[in-house]
């Protein structure tokens, strides 16, 4: 193999994630240090990404509010999916701590996140219509004609 390696997609698109958001801290006013991070300014930047996202998300007062697949357009802004916001936390949450970070004082993994990734969560299920309950595995049941044979 040559000196040069490869990265896997993951990983490329967790140091994308990162550059961003160190960028996203230079650029804050005042700027913002890494140590001095907090809960609550991953919360800002979530609110930032909204800006760029691409997920129509019904608001209460909305006709197709609950709706999958509404019959047209509404003014209902686009906002960053759940699924993008958590694995993209996920992802932070690990580069936080691969570029030195204490996983105690981990910003990513703050109660207050977590507490609004479940609500941006249980909020979209509800105007879009959709479920993003668990589905709980179920055991494989025994087949007993393979138990009895053996005996």
């Amino acid at each position: 193999m040559t000196g040069t390696t490869t990265t896997s997609r993951y990983e490329n698109q967790k140091r994308r994630d990162w550059n961003t958001f160190c960028q996203y801290l230079r650029n804050y006013r005042p700027p913002l240090s890494l140590s001095h991070c907090s809960g609550a300014h991953v919360l800002e930047f979530l609110h930032y990404l909204d800006q760029f996202g691409k997920t129509k998300v019904h608001t209460q007062a909305c006709p197709y509010f609950g709706l999958p697949n509404p019959p047209a357009h509404c003014p209902c802004p686009l906002r960053q999916a759940w699924g993008s916001l958590d694995a993209l936390i996920g992802r932070l949450r690990a580069a936080y701590e691969e570029n030195g970070g204490v996983s105690e004082s981990n910003p990513f993994g703050a109660r207050a996140v977590r507490i609004y990734l479940r609500d941006v969560r249980d909020f979209q299920a509800k105007a879009r219509g959709v479920s993003y309950k668990k589905k709980r595995k179920r055991p494989k049941p025994k087949n007993s004609s393979t138990a009895t044979a053996s005996t």
